[in-house]
């Protein structure tokens, strides 16, 4: 019989995305830092991802991050995204949600009111400011990824859709983002499916023909995410609203409009001029949730204007649970996870 070594969770989501936060039952990472963590657990310790992302304990359509030492002092912990696509070094609904866990768990001490710390991702320091109600963590706002165009109305051939014009964002993440309204999208939760498959052609037209580098961190993979824009709407001065959906590469309709997926879009209104620093866009999902971003600044990196901006947006706990890992289990896949599980050495060797 196999030592059962377990896994503590909190589960939670943001906008209907549900993020799995590990809060214990993993050894500590080699690397100096965040950053370095996560290229430890993706090139030799990609198990734990696929362990929780697929059956039978999970599915692609969820997250997950794992709590880990942070390298800055000014953090309180730091935390590392899993998604199907791999390892994106930032994310605003997974960062949402792992402050909301931290919150909740006791690591940071909930006050009533409006405080703040940092946590920090693979990208950097995040800050985050929490808004508690009579105990409730209402709200979480915290700071996207600066982001910028890369590419401008560009035109890709697409088998059965034709000619699809396109732009390129970056916000923790290359995103191609698309007109839904051209396309023929109304962006209603009874066109999930057909979203999905429609994003997939795209993303591999897009792939096949070029890839994308950022102005610093140089190649960072293939193109992983597609945004479906519906028409603005100019709700004041300074709000707007537009219906929105997040796809990710391959086959992953998010629930929530992202966090990313609304800075990327952040991006693109300020680079055609129609929003000014302090105007606000809450993107609206296929599920009726939404997040809210607000363009605060601009600044120049080389020939990219790059936008300042922050998200806004609520998880809910789901579960604390504990999650039983036996390797003897024939739907149990261990490899890549054992060595980093706490005992899960020991009982190896």
């Amino acid at each position: 019989m196999s030592q059962e070594l377990t896994l503590r969770l909190i589960d939670t989501h943001a906008g209907g995305d549900v993020s799995r936060i590990v809060v214990g039952g993993i050894e500590p990472l080699p690397g100096a830092t965040v950053r370095d963590q996560m290229h430890y657990l993706r090139d030799d310790a990609d198990g734990l991802r696929r362990l929780l992302l697929e059956e039978p304990y999970g599915i692609p359509e969820m997250s997950v991050d794992l709590l880990v030492p942070a390298s800055d002092p000014e953090a309180v912990v730091g935390y590392i995204i899993m998604e199907v696509m791999g390892y994106p070094i930032y994310s605003g609904s997974n960062t949402i949600c792992t402050a909301t866990a931290v919150l909740e768990s006791g690591l940071v001490p909930k006050q009533e009111g409006r405080q703040h710390f940092k946590l920090e991702a693979p990208a950097g320091l995040v800050q985050i400011e929490a808004v508690v109600e009579n105990g409730v963590v209402e709200a979480i706002t915290c700071a996207g990824l600066p982001s910028y165009i890369d590419t401008y109305r560009a035109s890709v051939h697409v088998p059965s859709l034709g000619e699809v014009t396109y732009s390129v964002a970056y916000s923790g993440g290359f995103y191609a983002l698309v007109d839904a309204t051209e396309l023929g999208f109304s962006l209603v939760r009874e066109e999930e499916r057909a979203l999905a498959e429609c994003a997939h052609r795209i993303v591999e037209a897009i792939r096949a023909e070029r890839d994308f580098s950022h102005y610093t961190l140089g190649d960072v993979g293939p193109l992983p995410f597609l945004h479906f824009m519906g028409p603005v709407e100019r709700v004041t001065n300074d709000f707007y609203r537009s219906r929105s959906t997040t796809y990710v590469h391959p086959g992953v309709i998010c629930r929530s409009t992202t966090g990313t997926g609304t800075s990327a879009r952040l991006a693109l209104m300020q680079h055609e001029g129609s929003i000014q620093p302090g105007d606000r866009l809450e993107t609206v999902s296929l599920r009726e949730t939404g997040f809210i971003g607000e363009f605060t600044d601009t600044r120049q990196e080389g020939p990219h204007t790059v936008v300042e901006n922050t998200i806004t947006g609520k998880s809910y706990v789901l579960a604390h649970s504990d999650i039983v890992v036996n390797c003897d289990d024939p739907l149990v896949e261990c490899a890549g996870l054992q060595h980093i599980l706490t005992g899960g050495k020991a009982a190896s060797d």
